[in-house]
């Protein structure tokens, strides 16, 4: 028998025909791009894989992009080895691609993540030092060594808290005299997204609003809401979507601060036409799943509902369900998670004794930490999971509802 491959005629024929609707995902694998769909938006495979990038990183590959991006399967790899990224360095940065840090907790947002892989790729591309920029007003509760930034500029202060968009695009403005940056990067989102046309006024810049992607001489963006494309050039304030490029992950960067030349004139009244009332308290019962940024979620392996309830009001967390769980009756239709009830998007979410149906995963595949509480160790919801508590449900969160009972404890201890 002949060792030589066999060249698959349809698949030849697919990929001379662009008419064809396999066309450009086929296209794209072949020359091992994620695929996107017809929304513009990456294609993520339900049901990933741990993968080994080339730096050694333990990831999953949820683009399904496998060997084509130089990805090798290791299985027998230990979870106890730490594995050093290399460093990302900018010694002395001739420019600046400055991105505004969309937080929320003091955490970066996953859509801050994809901005910021897409500030490094424009970064990277340039011939001259460029640095990435990102400007900050507030605090950081967590490292942001491999997010992708090379400089961090970080302000604090009461004239910054809460919701302040004179006093943001003020610190734009001055960051624009100050290094006059590239490019201005912004998630099109809640307040950034605001911020982002402010900013494009004080500079006189016609805004780039719903990018989703960059091409070498224009861009292209969402229009029409959502059903159409239009191409523009680059404008110097660029608004991204979601899933806009890869997120940073295969170097740790420096997130060097630094501070401004001319500081702000702090005696000088910002003359705020917006008076900010502070965060309204919500009942987490009442939020909508798909606006929920903490999610406990049950399945067929609770058998405690009473305590589940209990756990969810101590934690400060909003229900929701598989499948199964809504069809035994045990929780209400609207707190169904998955691709046939609601898809949700939260910044944490624990599925409570849920086994990972591809539907169920589905729906979750925006989340950004997945905790897995389960029996089976092999199920593919603890594969998909950041972090994996294998046991019973009704001990573990026992347990974990005599830690947030102690925590809270040791706050009021340490007011007093």
């Amino acid at each position: 028998m002949s060792d030589l491959n066999r060249r698959d005629p349809r698949r030849s024929w697919i990929l001379r025909n662009r008419l064809h609707p396999c066309h450009t995902e086929m296209n794209a694998e072949l020359n091992g791009q994620p695929t996107r769909g017809p929304t513009g938006l990456l294609r993520k495979n339900p049901r990933p894989r741990w993968q080994y990038g080339p730096s050694g990183l333990r990831r999953l590959d949820r683009l399904n992009m496998g060997g084509a991006a130089g990805v090798t399967q290791l299985s027998s790899r230990k979870r106890s080895e730490q594995v050093v990224l290399p460093l990302h360095q900018v010694v002395e940065p001739q420019a600046y691609i400055a991105v505004w840090l969309q937080t929320s907790g003091g955490r970066l947002t996953s859509h801050c993540k994809d901005v910021l892989g897409q500030a490094q790729q424009l970064a990277v591309a340039r011939t001259e030092p460029t640095a990435v920029l990102g400007v900050l007003c507030g605090e950081l509760k967590e490292s942001v060594e491999g997010a992708g930034i090379d400089r961090l500029l970080q302000v604090q202060g009461p004239e910054y808290d809460g919701y302040q968009p004179e006093a943001w695009s003020q610190l734009c403005v001055q960051v624009e005299k100050g290094l006059t940056p590239l490019y201005w990067l912004l998630p099109d989102s809640g307040e950034s997204a605001e911020l982002g046309r402010r900013l494009g006024v004080a500079l006189g810049e016609r805004p780039a609003t719903g990018v989703w992607k960059l091409e070498a001489d224009q861009l292209i963006a969402r229009n029409g809401a959502g059903n159409q494309d239009i191409s523009r050039p680059w404008s110097r304030v660029m608004l991204l979507l979601e899933e806009c490029a890869l997120p940073c992950g295969e170097y740790r960067y420096e997130a060097g601060p630094l501070e401004l030349e001319q500081k702000l004139d702090q005696s000088a009244p910002i003359g705020s036409r917006l008076e900010d009332l502070g965060r309204v308290a919500v009942d987490p019962a009442e939020i909508p799943l798909a606006e929920a940024e903490f999610i406990l979620s049950a399945g067929n392996g609770v058998h405690d509902w009473p305590q589940f309830h209990q756990a969810a009001t101590q934690l400060g967390a909003s229900e929701g369900a598989s499948r199964v769980a809504v069809d035994d009756g045990f929780m209400p239709r609207s707190r169904q998670v998955g691709a046939t009830g609601t898809w949700v998007s939260a910044r944490v979410y624990i599925a409570v004794g849920i086994s990972g149906a591809v539907q169920h995963l589905q729906g979750i595949g925006k989340c950004e930490k997945v905790v897995a509480i389960n029996k089976d160790a092999d199920c593919d919801m603890v594969k998909r999971a950041s972090l994996a508590a294998i046991g019973d449900s009704s001990e573990i969160l026992s347990a974990l509802m005599k830690l947030v009972e102690a925590q809270s404890l040791q706050e009021v201890s340490d007011a007093a």
